[in-house]
């Protein structure tokens, strides 16, 4: 199998996998697995590419921030088919529980929603929203904005290749057995400092809060599956992902406030 054919395989494979957009598929094998990570943050460039015009679209037709809002927030979700955010509730489930590590790792496989999940998701929603709200239309904070989901999926990968696994089955531990663990590290790297360079030309101060936003929230994520299940899982990973582009939005906000 050529190189170029091996790479649209994975890029095939990380669409499928994390987004809705009709792509063609591909078999499940270790093979076509390999580098799918290293496309995993195209599909946030997609979410943003969506997002931006959105935000365009509503300056030109003096859209309120309202429904700006609303479709800001209900994008990402559309775009990745909510797979990450049915991580994020899975995860809220199981830290509300406060039961042991394994009987948190076995909430997470429970496909039900649970009160936590309920109430994490409407509360995540509702702040997100408000955020959201306080967004004035500016063509560069708009680009900005559009770089976080890449950022977030950028620093997903990342884990991917880095954290343990809490456990050896799952979505998440198939890509980190059959990724090529350097290659895919490398590409993650390039990635996040291409997002963070990008973000700094286009605005100094909000640009490197948002990112550090996004920081902040990895490392949370690093301590917090660690402390919590052992490791980290799919669902765990979807979780971090939602909390990074929140604070991602928050943190810019608080800088926007300054300038």
């Amino acid at each position: 199998m050529g190189v170029n054919v091996k790479f649209l395989r994975s890029m095939s494979m990380a669409f499928t996998m994390y987004s809705w957009l009709p792509v063609p598929r591909v078999r499940w094998e270790k093979e076509n697995m390999a580098y799918a990570m290293c496309f995993f943050p195209l599909v946030g460039a997609l979410v943003g590419a969506i997002l931006f015009f959105w935000l365009w679209l509503c300056a030109k037709l003096n859209i309120g921030f309202v429904l700006r809002a609303a479709g800001a927030v209900l994008i990402p979700i559309a775009v990745s088919g909510a797979i990450h955010m049915d991580g994020f509730c899975d995860t809220a489930d199981a830290l509300g529980s406060r039961q042991t590590r394994e009987r948190k790792l076995e909430i997470l496989k429970d496909s039900s929603a649970g009160a936590f999940a309920v109430i994490s998701c409407a509360a995540y929603l509702l702040i997100y929203f408000a955020l959201w709200c306080q967004i004035e239309p500016d063509p560069r904070a708009g680009l900005i904005f559009a770089l976080m989901p890449v950022l977030s999926r950028s620093l997903s990968g990342l884990s991917v290749v880095t954290f343990k696994s809490a456990r050896g089955d799952g979505l998440l531990a198939s890509f980190s057995k059959a990724a090529q663990t350097k290659t895919v590290r490398i590409v993650m790297i390039l990635w996040c400092l291409a997002v963070l360079i990008t973000a700094v030309v286009l605005m100094p101060l909000p640009g490197a809060f948002a990112c550090a936003g996004a920081l902040i929230a990895f490392i949370y994520y690093r301590i917090m599956s660690y402390r919590q299940f052992g490791g980290t899982t799919g669902d765990v990973a979807g979780y971090f992902l939602q909390i990074s582009e929140l604070m991602s939005l928050l943190f810019m906000l608080i800088a926007l406030q300054w300038i």
